[in-house]
């Protein structure tokens, strides 16, 4: 069904599609980080993709290395905290995809894009409403973001063990919640998420 997806976009015109997709809209700390993959559609094609958030932490990295070692080309733009606070989530969001799109090494025909509108590009893109559920780029491009975005907040754990990044990733749960009120805020921390705790951070990175 998600092969399927992307073909129909196939003509004489488009013959290179590409998927963006993010992880980490929504977490009280860390970056968004954005990937944009162009997967071969007519062969390697790898069983087992589907949206990163449907599959286990284990079955996204077996995934993810298949998918890294059999893309056409792939990009990742990591954005961080301070330019979240700075610019808003949205905003970040769309300058990820936008860097992911100019350092593409091939430029493709078409871009389908998990949900997100207004792109500053020359390329055609179509936002697809849950576009990591039906297409196969952007559910690839939705693994390399997450496993990218995991590995970093394990490596940020020890950074900052008191928060337990290594098991919510930054997203709100209640440990995390716990633990922002027990050690106030760390430089990970998004000021403009956090602020509804009635915490801020005082130091940077």
């Amino acid at each position: 069904m998600l092969l399927s997806f992307d073909k129909d976009y196939i003509n004489e015109k488009c013959k290179i599609i590409a998927g963006i997709d993010e992880a980490g809209r929504g977490p009280l700390a860390g970056p968004v980080v954005c990937a944009m993959v162009i997967m071969p559609l007519d062969k390697d094609i790898i069983q087992g993709v589907n949206d990163s958030k449907k599959l286990s932490p284990k079955k996204r990295e077996l995934l993810y290395e298949q998918i890294i070692q059999k893309a056409l080309a792939y990009t990742v733009s990591i954005i961080d905290e301070n330019t979240i606070d700075t610019v808003n989530i949205l905003n970040a969001t769309k300058l990820g995809m936008e860097n992911c799109i100019k350092n593409s090494p091939i430029r493709p025909d078409l871009i389908l894009i998990d949900a997100v509108k207004g792109l500053k590009t020359d390329i055609k893109n179509i936002p697809i409403i849950k576009g990591d559920a039906l297409s196969y780029n952007i559910a690839c491009a939705s693994i390399i973001a997450k496993v990218t975005r995991d590995r970093l907040m394990i490596e940020y754990a020890k950074q900052y063990p008191n928060y337990g990044f290594e098991k919510h990733k930054g997203y709100g749960t209640a440990l995390h919640i716990q633990a922002l009120k027990i050690y106030g805020a760390c430089p990970l921390h998004r000021n403009t998420f956090i602020k509804n705790f009635g915490i801020q951070k005082k130091n940077t990175k």
